[in-house]
């Protein structure tokens, strides 16, 4: 990533990793995350009607003051003499800020499309996205506007305002009659070609939605998205009911691609609420129900009340209370769904029995490219239910199966199915599933034949050294290996220094993370000289215990040496008989 002002973002658990930037003071937003630690963010806060909603704090949206920082930041780098000014030539002043507001509001609306689709975690890597997205932007700008006269700059970049309306930006707020009047106002427009509306991050009351209602009616058949995410937070149930019952009533018989009702605490209530919208959909390619208190009976009502999943692309579940009988019902809309390519159904609570259903209906999806179980009780028995699955999807490219709760003998049955299937998998999460040295062999056969891994997180197992070493070894084929997560896997000094040989000559490694382990001080002084010359693709050590682990991982630690020289040259396939 090319930057204008090399800076560096530290999120507010105190990571190390970091991105070039060439628009936001570091220092800047490391006072806001200090700040909001503190109870003092300018993010996410509003003084309107303060008893009514409680107080909350995130990294994510940022506050109106510092994106009009970074446009002023961004204006500066775009007008002033520079190392890339001085290639591609520069902007003037009103031409600089003309285009640095434009490439703000993409970058912010890349990064909050993000944000809305991965709501969990504190925003930083919206955050991240956002920074990283205005910085492409700077050099787009500048190499598209090199070729124009000083006296003749426009701005290069357009923002597609004309099929959009999007009032999500600025803090959170309830919205009431009147300011509903004029905020809306630009949907009103005759001849208008709007497809997309995102209603999100403000809180409609009854009047509000009452005069929303008619402007809705008037351009259903035209709106292809609409984002009705996180639209009444703070009222009252029965308000909120009703806010969405007229909302629905509204946009009845709309022809919609995409609908997200994520972010509003449904319940099932709130799923019927929406039932005169949902039983209309018949072209629906993407459905969003995060965070929306999805418990039995309202999985139930969605299977009920969305008949028609021919088309579906992407269904995402995450952070709900679905439970096992809820995934059942869930199943069923996943068996209807045939086109399938995302499915996110995490924190669910779902357990064995729902798991199984889960994985028997995914094997009908077989576009499925992207796949997000994780944080869920899946157990031995939906472990190997989900491996039956796994080995009919020969698209899948992401699979984030993380807390699961697999241990070795569902880990190895999925490491089996994957084997033998999805040849073009990119990312694969296996975190948190209690995996220990007996089932490294068979997830090493596994990840010796995916090629195209570029992701891959084994954090918070018992793969000790023994089974490290073996990993290791199956990842020296796949060339395009960017990151490895081996934290907190009761490692020591032997299995650190395989993993660090391994990746740093890798071309185009990013971030090798075995913080948390047992490695000796003496083996972090040896990784550290390894990444002499790349100390950037390895990550913090600063929770590793070289005084960790039980008796037997001491007697262990003396054989370290002996045992990373009996297994350096062993094939994947013979490691197994070592131990």
């Amino acid at each position: 990533m090319l930057a204008f002002e090399s800076v560096e973002f530290y999120d507010i658990y105190g990571s190390s990793n970091f991105i070039h930037v060439s628009c936001v003071s570091s220092k800047h937003y490391l006072r806001l995350q200090r700040r909001a630690l503190a109870g003092l963010s300018e993010m996410d806060v509003t003084n309107t009607n303060s008893e009514r909603r409680p107080f909350s704090i995130k990294l994510w949206p940022p506050s109106q003051n510092t994106r009009i920082m970074v446009v002023e930041r961004m204006t500066n780098n775009l007008s002033t003499p520079t190392l890339f000014t001085q290639k591609y030539g520069s902007f003037s002043k009103e031409a600089a800020e003309e285009n640095a507001k434009q490439i703000e509001e993409r970058a912010f609306a890349t990064a909050n499309q993000h944000y809305e689709k991965e709501p969990d975690g504190d925003g930083s890597s919206a955050v991240q996205l956002y920074a990283k997205e205005c910085s492409r932007l700077i050099l787009e700008a500048l190499k598209k506007g090199s070729a124009r006269k000083e006296d003749k700059q426009v701005p290069i970049l357009e923002v597609d305002c004309e099929t959009s309306f999007d009032i999500s930006k600025g803090p959170r707020a309830f919205i009431e009659a009147e300011e509903a009047g004029e905020l809306l106002r630009p949907l009103k427009e005759q001849g208008n070609s709007l497809t997309r509306i995102c209603f999100s991050n403000r809180s409609f009351g009854l009047g509000a939605a009452r005069v929303a209602a008619p402007i809705l009616a008037s351009l259903k058949d035209q709106l292809k998205v609409v984002d009705l995410s996180d639209f009444i937070a703070g009222r009252p149930e029965a308000e909120a009911l009703e806010v969405m019952s007229i909302f629905s009533s509204a946009l009845e018989g709309s022809v919609l691609k995409s609908l997200d009702l994520s972010n509003n605490a449904l319940g099932e209530k709130g799923v019927r609420a929406f039932g005169a919208l949902l039983k209309s959909q018949k072209s629906l390619e993407e459905l969003y129900l995060m965070n929306d208190g999805i418990s039995e009976e309202a999985a139930r009502a969605v299977c009920e009340l969305v008949p028609s999943t021919e088309k579906l692309r992407v269904l995402h579940f995450h952070n709900n209370m679905t439970g096992d009988e809820g995934a059942v019902a869930i199943s069923e809309v996943v068996r209807r769904s045939p086109l399938l390519e995302d499915f996110r159904c995490s924190s669910t609570r779902v357990g064995s029995e729902g798991g199984v259903a889960l994985s028997e209906a995914l094997k009908e999806c077989i576009h499925l490219k992207k796949l997000d179980l994780r944080d869920n009780m899946f157990g031995i028995e939906g472990g190997i239910a989900l491996a039956d699955a796994l080995s009919k999807h020969a698209n899948l490219k992401e699979a984030y199966l993380s807390y699961l709760n697999l241990e070795n003998k569902g880990t190895v049955a999925v490491g089996n199915a994957l084997k033998d299937s999805a040849p073009l998998l990119e990312v694969l999460e296996l975190a948190g599933n209690d995996i220990t040295p007996a089932a490294a062999s068979s997830l090493a056969a596994c990840l010796a034949a995916k090629q195209h891994l570029s992701k891959l997180n084994l954090a918070e197992n018992e793969l000790k050294d023994e089974g490290t070493i073996q990993i290791s070894r199956s990842l020296e084929g796949p060339a395009k290996l960017t990151e490895l997560d081996m934290s907190t896997n009761a490692i020591r000094r032997a299995g650190a220094r395989v993993l660090a040989h391994l990746v740093v000559k890798k071309p185009g490694f990013q971030l090798l993370n075995i913080n948390g382990n047992f490695i000796s001080d003496e083996g972090i002084d040896d990784v550290k000289e390894i990444f002499k010359n790349s100390p950037e693709m390895l990550g913090p050590l600063d929770e590793n215990d070289p005084e960790g682990g039980d008796e037997d991982d001491a007697e262990d630690n003396g054989n370290e040496t002996e045992l990373e020289s009996k297994l350096k040259n062993l094939d994947v396939n013979e490691v197994i008989a070592v131990s």
